[in-house]
């Protein structure tokens, strides 16, 4: 459904309100819908992609990945060790800091507390998990008295806070500390298993019919690190939207300017990251969720390569385009996060056979050195396609100062049949969603759901079997171009999203809103990343000429993250003292 490509405009209108509530009666309604939805898929070329061209290859179900080799530089995280060894070697891989300072009075521009910082801050006494636990009891609540209402959470209990914080300050008063990730705090996305909380998805009914008895395998291993969880928080209801907009329990605003869009669909943990309130979020990305709240946010966002992290306790769990990922403030925090919760499940690595997990060692003196080997691909026509040139000036001044800083070298590349890819994407999550949303909808659930997710089901509902095949095999033809662009660079950039937050229309906070235009420009550079499962983060660069920020999104070979990691790293240091403090930001660890 979202199908925007150079220069090619979604004939489709922007509705919200009785327009929005209208549309979705006619396409609901069998002759009706199908003619409109034909009508729709026409104008933007899918039954000529799809049915009316001859698609060679054969297809490919889920990614298929050739071996890689080994990348330079890097520390191994083996799979199989405890997820608190693999934090503790993600930590010597970082480089040398002194969170001591920040306590002193230095003079410092605005940086986000790192998770170093909080565990200095515990383990010097300067203040308990208990301590922070309160602060952020105390914010959550005036966030939620605000007008407008800043709509974080899904479900939210000072109760369980408590509870967590008070173990976690235990363990720092016994000298007993799980690892630096003990006394964090975290919120999760509300698609992922997290108990005691239920999983709804950001509906008001699927928690009646998915009952949550134990913790994704992601949160149980960020868990047995002592990590502490906040909550569930909100999201674009099921994920199938790009804005964060939910009329169920509020549109999550943007803390850098509250009539604007967070991004979607994990619109609740880039803001709560972005805020201040926690350190890092989980969210999950089938179709650009993390990297584009991040970007919109300014905040640290990583998609892993598919098959990367075990997928179970998560909504999405069966699906062959999305994977869980962390949010945070910085890149290290990000690195130390994804050491956590990194692991296949058994299935992948019997049918993937992933290399195993690599960080890169930013604490070695050739790790400068590493970063002028990268060879960075740019589709020049493709990443100038923005809805403003601040955004593609501003990253290609980032690419500029790549090059000259660190000497890394940036190449000229084409990415073939972007719109063809776009169009396999949008057949293969549609499919994927409406096979697990079906026995529920038919159960007459489908009725409950907000409009526009609605509209997007209707679109789904169209998609036939021959479709769906025919999409797996543009699945492997554009795995093919992306093979052999690797062979001549690193990493690819573009900016993140096309455009920066969009306004939250009024009318669109009752009963949504459906703007593939929108739509379009922010997922216009995501979409690879998820089809072919490869590995991306979107880290922030600046800000537009409004204040809001921007994002540069690196894209690496499958199970590259160590390469995009350290180019991220170098990216951020580059970039630190534009950073801005949000409009809306507690600083939760010195309140």
């Amino acid at each position: 459904m979202l199908l925007i490509g150079k220069c090619l405009r979604v004939p489709a209108p922007h509705l919200t309100g009785f327009a929005l509530k209208l549309f979705v009666w006619l396409v609901e309604v069998p002759l009706i819908g199908s003619f409109i939805m034909s009508y729709v898929k026409k104008q933007n070329k899918m039954f000529e992609i799809l049915r009316k061209t001859k698609i060679p290859e054969a297809p490919m179900f889920k990614p298929e990945f050739p071996p890689q080799e080994m990348e330079a530089g890097v520390v191994v995280i083996e799979e199989d060790i405890r997820p608190t060894d693999r934090v503790d070697l993600a930590l010597k891989c970082l480089p040398s800091y002194d969170p001591a300072r920040c306590w002193t009075g230095d003079s410092v521009p605005f940086l986000y507390w790192k998770i170093r910082d909080y565990a200095h801050a515990y383990r010097s006494r300067l203040v308990t998990p208990s301590m922070v636990a309160e602060n952020i009891i105390s914010a959550v609540e005036e966030l939620n008295n605000k007008k407008p209402p800043m709509a974080l959470f899904v479900t939210f209990s000072a109760e369980e806070v408590r509870k967590q914080a008070a173990a976690s300050t235990r363990r720092f008063e016994e000298g007993n500390p799980l690892s630096i990730l003990d006394g964090i705090f975290m919120a999760i996305k509300d698609d992922i298993d997290c108990c005691p909380y239920p999983t709804k998805g950001a509906t008001t009914w699927l928690h009646e019919v998915r009952t949550v008895e134990k913790d994704a395998v992601s949160v149980s291993r960020l868990r047995s690190c002592g990590v502490i969880f906040v909550g569930k928080a909100n999201m674009h209801e099921l994920g199938l939207g790009t804005t964060g907009n939910n009329p169920n329990y509020g549109t999550t605003r943007n803390p850098h300017d509250v009539e604007r869009y967070t991004g979607g669909s994990s619109s609740g943990p880039a803001a709560i990251v972005a805020s201040g309130l926690c350190s890092a979020a989980l969210g999950t990305d089938g179709g650009g969720s993390v990297r584009i709240p991040s970007s919109l946010c300014g905040v640290v966002g990583l998609k892993s390569t598919y098959g990367r992290t075990d997928m179970k306790g998560a909504l999405c769990d069966s699906g062959t385009v999305e994977i869980i990922g962390p949010i945070a403030s910085t890149v290290e925090d990000v690195m130390l996060v994804y050491a956590a919760i990194s692991g296949s499940s058994p299935a992948d690595r019997i049918s993937l056979k992933p290399s195993p997990p690599c960080l890169p060692n930013l604490s070695s003196y050739d790790s400068s050195f590493s970063l002028g080997s990268l060879r960075l691909g740019k589709y020049t026509e493709w990443f100038n396609d923005v809805y403003s040139t601040n955004i593609s000036n501003k990253c290609s001044d980032v690419l500029n100062l790549l090059s000259t800083t660190h000497g890394c070298e940036i190449i000229d590349i084409v990415i073939p049949e972007i719109h063809e890819m776009r169009t396999a994407h949008v057949v293969s999550i549609g499919s994927e969603s409406l096979c697990s949303l079906t026995p529920d909808c038919e159960d007459g659930k489908g009725t409950k759901l907000t409009h526009d997710t609605r509209t997007n089901l209707a679109l789904f509902r169209s998609f036939s079997a021959s479709d769906y095949v025919a999409a797996q095999c543009l699945r492997r033809r554009m795995m093919y171009y992306h093979l052999e662009i690797f062979k001549k660079v690193d990493i690819i950039v573009t900016p993140t999203t096309g455009m920066t937050a969009p306004m939250i229309p009024p009318s669109s906070l009752s009963s949504g809103e459906t703007n593939l235009h929108v739509s379009g420009y922010l997922m216009r550079f995501v979409i690879a990343a998820n089809l072919l499962g490869l590995p991306a983060i979107s880290v922030p660069v600046g800000h537009d000429k409004q204040g809001l920020p921007v994002g540069l999104q690196l894209i690496g070979r499958p199970w590259g993250e160590a390469s995009i990691l350290r180019l991220a790293s170098a990216v951020e240091e580059l970039c630190e003292k534009s950073r801005k403090k949000p409009a809306i930001f507690y600083d939760i660890l010195k309140k």
